[in-house]
């Protein structure tokens, strides 16, 4: 073991003793937080359990991960599960509608998010999670789209230039593939 994994260990070791909770309960508290950047994690760290600035950035760094890898570890089914639960559970059979139409356009990759999924190219050329009033909203990221009253251009400094709800398997037309495909296009 070198000497920096031997460090590691120790100050995991530290932590546990100074919190009387294990790595794992950590990490579980820290991200069912409603935070997410990790500055507001390592202060929120620090207050909670009184930890020191270095052993809460670890501490950060060492749930985020072991968050990424419990991720990795479940099924395409589980995460959309995961993003739509309670209420918007209703809304699965449509986010597969679209998952399935948008699949057929070619390769890309799907970086779930806590409330959405975002599918990237080489960039970021969509996102679909449940949206408000009971629909599945879809981002898109593209350029010089004249907006419509179905495709909402949103202002700049958005993480999508676009926005469309869909309602119904229906909603999933032409219309929308030509947009949604416009997109991942010009992030390829």
């Amino acid at each position: 073991m070198s000497n920096v994994n031997k460090a590691l260990e120790t100050q995991i070791k530290n932590i546990e003793t100074k919190t009387g909770m294990s790595l794992a309960e950590l990490a579980t508290s820290i991200m069912e937080s409603s935070l997410t950047k990790h500055g507001e994690l390592r202060d929120m760290v620090k207050e909670k359990f009184g930890l020191g600035y270095g052993d809460a950035n670890t501490l950060v760094h060492l749930a985020k991960q072991m968050a990424a890898e419990d991720e990795e570890e479940k099924s395409p089914a589980e995460i959309v599960e995961g993003i739509y639960t309670g209420k918007k559970e209703a809304l699965i059979p449509l986010h597969n509608h679209v998952m399935d139409h948008i699949e057929k356009l070619g390769e890309f990759e799907v970086a779930p998010k806590k409330a959405y999924l975002s599918l990237r190219r080489k960039k970021q050329f969509a996102t679909v999670g449940p949206g408000s009033k009971g629909r599945v909203e879809i981002g898109l990221n593209m350029k010089g789209v004249e907006g419509t009253p179905r495709l909402e251009a949103l202002p700049p400094g958005r993480m999508c230039q676009y926005r469309i709800y869909l309602s119904e398997i229906s909603d999933v037309n032409d219309e929308l593939m030509g947009w949604i495909e416009e997109a991942f296009d010009s992030a390829g």
